[in-house]
């Protein structure tokens, strides 16, 4: 389910007020399954994540249907920025993931993410919920 999404749900500690702030963000997964995030330093939620890296990021594809029986994880993580050295194989993972990202990838407020996982809640479905330890989610 990670390796496979594209998009996440990401929350935040909002700069300021401490509430809970939450963005849609582009990502990747790196091989062990940890999730990656390609962000603007011009976003709010860059800007939380640079303050206090705790931040849950939630995953999971809507179908037809009830939606509350469609699987979904949510990820209790703390997010530490891609040090310069690993930006040319972030780079190449997030285009192979999101080849539009080409039209910004490059400029200079764009910076990566890796979301180490502490935990994780998946529910695949009605009555089919589990808890998760990151190291059981990413072994890596």
């Amino acid at each position: 389910m990670i390796a496979g999404a594209r998009y996440g749900t990401l929350s935040t500690i909002e700069n300021g007020t401490g509430h809970p702030a939450i963005s849609r963000v582009a990502m990747a997964a790196l091989d062990d399954g940890t999730p990656v995030l390609l962000t603007s330093a011009l976003a709010p939620h860059t800007a939380a994540l640079a303050k206090d890296g705790r931040c849950s990021l939630l995953i999971g594809e809507l179908g037809k249907g009830d939606p509350m029986a469609h699987a979904r994880i949510s990820m209790f993580c703390h997010a530490h920025r891609v040090p310069q050295d690993e930006r040319i194989a972030m780079r190449a993972l997030f285009l192979a993931h999101h080849p539009k990202a080409k039209n910004y990838i490059d400029l200079p407020d764009f910076g990566y993410w890796k979301l180490v996982v502490e935990r994780a809640s998946f529910n695949a479905g009605f009555g089919k919920a589990y808890a998760i330890s990151g190291a059981e989610l990413v072994p890596g």
